[in-house]
C-alpha cells in the first residue's frame, strides 16, 4: 500500500493533546512535524476578542506519513479519543520521499 500524507490542523489548546495521541502510537506513527499557523476565512471560527481584532485564529498544522491504513486509523483514533476536538484534515498520495 502506497504512502499517503496526513495533514491535521487544529486550536491551539488541541494540539498537545493530539500530539500526545500521536506520540503514544509509534505503531502507526513514525514521527511528525508541528507547525504554528494561523486560520482565516469564513470556516475559521474567531472567539477570543484578539482573534476577532485580528481576523485569524492561532492553529497548529501537524504533519505525518504512513500507510494509507495506519493514516486512517490515526483519524479514527482522534476522533475517538477527541471527539469534539475540531481537527480538520486532510491525505494526499506521496509521490516520492527520501532524504537528500
Amino acid at each position: 500500500m502506497a504512502d499517503v500524507l496526513l495533514t491535521l490542523v487544529m486550536p491551539d489548546d488541541v494540539a498537545q493533546h493530539v500530539e500526545d495521541l500521536l506520540l503514544s502510537r509509534p505503531d502507526l506513527v513514525r514521527g511528525f512535524t508541528a507547525n504554528a499557523s494561523e486560520g482565516h476565512g469564513s470556516v475559521v471560527r474567531l472567539a477570543e476578542p484578539a482573534e476577532l481584532v485580528a481576523g485569524h485564529a492561532p492553529r497548529k498544522v501537524i504533519r505525518t506519513l504512513g500507510a494509507e491504513a495506519d493514516m486512517r486509523a490515526v483519524l479514527d483514533l482522534i476522533k475517538n479519543e477527541l471527539p469534539r476536538a475540531n481537527v480538520f484534515f486532510w491525505l494526499v498520495p506521496i509521490i516520492a520521499m527520501g532524504r537528500l
